[in-house]
């Protein structure tokens, strides 16, 4: 049995990222008695230790609840400690446990804890995953140096796309690189949603007869590019709607946007929905859009493409190792709304071409990007 310790700045429950899912899935479909998996992360609240799956949680930091100013502060300040409690953490945790590998989640804080535990232990091996996919400017720029000690110091690098073994390389990785993308629980997405359910979230949504209901699952930040699809309803015919499901710090700035454009009617904000709920979303909708900046991968286009709805997306970073335009699904162009609103207006006229990419897709989704596959090869990965 191997045991092997992970870093990660943040975990469920509170946090749920694409990060965080994959985490979770590959773990979950690990058998125990072949890795023991430790983890350290944030504390948010509550306990300091739990287990969550096959995951042993170790929680460090001081705990924060969220909302008030107070916790505004400590956790800024527990991102920056973080490395060192972890650090030290770790090094209590291998004199007891030994372990045989850490697994720091992406080239940030939890890359810099792998850094000070590999200096203390230079004979445990570092099998770092790069799961990033926005602020490659800031990790280009003055703290390059930094963060190229994080990729120096991997003995093994796991990446979700080719973007990011091309960027790795840049960062001055020398270490095998192996690509093993995110995946998607195909059972949940592709699973039929009962008449029922599906009736009572369209009255819910107020979608009518004649309505087109675009969405988007995703944190509400600049890299997403929502700003533009909000943008681009301008373009389109009033039966065409938008929803967006997630939260984040331009929650504020882009419902300012869409009451600006005269679009209230037009868009619905939902917040935080929870991963088990989506399909249903997907199901009652008709086309999903993230025109993203950047995108390390991008799990919320295959979870789409799994649940039977045509995506339309930019042609950055890792989604061109999925999206096939025309086949997949249609690119757009990056910061263009009108050119969302163009191929949006395809999808609607072309039945025959909407019918194929929904078909091709689904079907790419179902060979290819399974958890239980990509957990087979991560456990390969653990046991070399």
């Amino acid at each position: 049995m191997r045991r092997i310790l992970i870093f990660s700045l943040v975990y469920y429950p509170r946090f749920v990222g694409g990060a965080e899912v994959a985490v979770k899935e590959i773990t979950d479909r690990i058998p125990t008695e072949e890795v023991q998996f430790d983890m350290i992360t944030l504390r948010k609240h509550g306990a300091a230790f739990e287990r969550i799956g096959n995951v042993n949680i170790y929680r460090v930091g001081l705990p924060w609840f969220g909302g008030n100013t107070k916790s505004s502060r400590i956790f800024p300040l527990s991102k920056i400690l973080y490395p060192y409690l972890a650090f030290r953490k770790a090094v209590s945790l291998h004199r007891k446990s030994g372990y045989d590998a850490v697994w720091p989640i992406m080239a940030s804080y939890a890359g810099f804890a792998a850094v000070l535990f590999k200096r203390k232990f230079p004979k445990v091996p570092v099998i770092l995953t790069i799961q990033e996919g926005d602020n490659f400017e800031k990790r280009d720029g003055i703290f390059k140096p930094f963060f190229k000690k994080i990729f120096k110091v991997a003995d093994k690098i796991q990446v979700i796309s080719n973007f990011l073994e091309v960027w790795s390389r840049k960062m001055g990785a020398t270490a095998p690189i192996t690509v093993v993308p995110n995946a998607v629980d195909y059972s949940l997405f592709s699973k039929p949603i009962s008449a029922e359910t599906s009736r009572m979230l369209r009255d819910k949504l107020g979608k009518k007869e004649g309505d087109i209901f675009l969405i988007t699952t995703s944190r509400l930040v600049p890299k997403n590019g929502i700003s533009d699809i909000i943008e681009s309803l301008k373009y389109l015919s009033l039966n065409v709607k938008l929803l967006i499901l997630g939260t984040g710090y331009l929650d504020s700035y882009l419902q300012s946007r869409v009451s600006n454009l005269g679009l209230v009617d037009r868009v619905q904000f939902l917040g935080f929905i929870p991963h088990s709920e989506m399909p249903a979303y997907l199901d009652m909708s008709d086309i999903f859009i993230r025109p993203s900046l950047s995108e390390g991968f991008g799990n919320s286009f295959i979870e789409a493409m799994a649940a039977g709805i045509p995506v339309i997306a930019t042609p950055v970073g890792g989604i061109v190792d999925f999206l096939r335009d025309g086949e997949t699904g249609l690119f757009c162009e990056v910061k263009n709304p009108k050119s969302i609103a163009q191929k949006v207006e395809k999808l609607i006229k072309d039945r025959e071409s909407r019918e194929y990419i929904v078909r091709q897709a689904k079907k790419m989704v179902e060979e290819k990007y399974q958890w239980t596959r990509i957990a087979g090869e991560m456990k390969d990965i653990f046991l070399e």
